[in-house]
C-alpha cells in the first residue's frame, strides 16, 4: 500500500479528499495529513510518504514553496498539486518542480482516479510490482501512449506554424505543461529526432518553401525562417541542402521555366 501525504487548508475540502482516495484507490492509504505547507514539512521529517497531493495557496507556506522544499528532501516523491486558481503561471511553475499532474477544484472524480492510477504505475515498476492486471495497466499505457502522441503533435504543429518565433525548449514546454528536459526526452522517444534537429529541419523546409514560393530577400527569408543573422542562415542553408539560398532558388526558377 501506498502512502499519501494531503495538505490542504480548508478542513472540509481535505476531509472529501481523504474519502475520495479512499474509495476509488485502494492502493493509496493517507498516512498524514497538513492544513500548511508548514505543518507538511514537519510531517516530511517523520515521514517518508509515496505521494504528495497539496493545495497551492495555503496560509504561512504556499504549495509551491512546500513541493520545491520536498523535492529536496525526496527527489523521487510523486507530487500532485491541486487548486482553485486557474492561472497558467501556477501550472508552469509546478511543472518546473517535477509536479507529475494539476488538477483544478472542483475535483471530477474519474480525474483524480486517473492521476492516481498513473502515479500507481510508476510506483509498481519502480518496486517492481504488478498490482494492475494485464487488462488495467494496457489500458492505462494506452492513455498514456495517446496523451503523449497528443502533445507530442501540438508541438510539432506549433513548430510548423511558428518558425521565426520563441521555440527554445522551456518556452514550448510552458506551453504543454511539461518539464523542459522530460519534454525533451518525451520528443526523442516520439520522433526518433532530437528537439533541437527537428527545429532545425522545419526552419530550413519554411525556407525553401520562400524562396520557390516568394520573390523575397534573402536576408527577409532567413528572419521569417526563425534566423536572426543572414549569415548564420546562409551557412547553414548551405549545410542542409548542399546549396546556398541563391543557387536553389535559380534553380527551381529553371526547373519550372522548362
Amino acid at each position: 500500500m501506498y502512502k499519501v501525504l494531503l495538505v490542504e487548508d480548508e478542513t472540509v475540502i481535505r476531509q472529501g479528499l481523504r474519502e475520495l482516495i479512499v474509495q476509488a484507490t485502494p492502493q493509496f492509504q493517507v498516512v498524514g495529513e497538513a492544513a500548511s505547507g508548514a505543518e507538511a514539512l514537519e510531517v516530511l521529517r517523520c515521514e517518508v510518504p509515496d505521494v504528495l497531493i497539496t493545495d497551492i495557496r495555503m496560509r504561512e507556506m504556499d504549495g509551491l514553496s512546500l513541493v520545491g522544499l520536498a523535492r529536496e528532501m525526496y527527489p523521487d516523491l510523486l507530487m500532485l498539486i491541486i487548486s482553485g486558481y486557474g492561472e497558467f503561471e501556477y501550472a508552469r511553475k509546478a511543472m518546473e518542480h517535477g509536479v507529475l499532474s494539476y488538477l483544478l477544484k472542483p475535483i471530477e472524480r474519474h480525474e483524480l482516479v486517473k492521476c492516481l492510477q498513473k502515479m500507481q504505475l510508476l510506483l509498481d515498476r519502480r518496486y517492481g510490482l504488478t498490482t494492475f492486471s494485464t487488462t488495467e495497466r494496457s489500458g492505462i499505457e494506452e492513455q498514456d501512449m495517446g496523451d503523449t502522441r497528443k502533445i507530442i503533435r501540438s508541438v510539432k504543429e506549433h513548430i510548423h506554424q511558428h518558425p521565426d518565433g520563441d521555440l527554445r525548449l522551456q518556452t514550448v514546454a510552458s506551453l504543454v505543461n511539461l518539464n523542459p528536459t522530460y519534454l525533451s526526452q518525451l520528443f526523442k522517444t516520439e520522433t526518433g529526432t532530437n528537439y533541437s534537429e527537428y527545429i532545425a529541419e522545419a526552419r530550413i523546409e519554411r525556407a525553401k518553401w520562400l524562396l520557390v514560393n516568394t520573390g523575397l530577400k534573402i536576408y527577409d527569408v532567413a528572419r521569417l525562417s526563425g534566423y536572426q543573422s543572414p549569415k548564420h542562415f546562409m551557412l547553414v542553408f548551405k549545410q542542409q541542402t548542399g546549396q546556398t539560398a541563391g543557387e536553389y532558388r535559380e534553380g527551381y526558377s529553371k526547373q519550372s521555366g522548362q
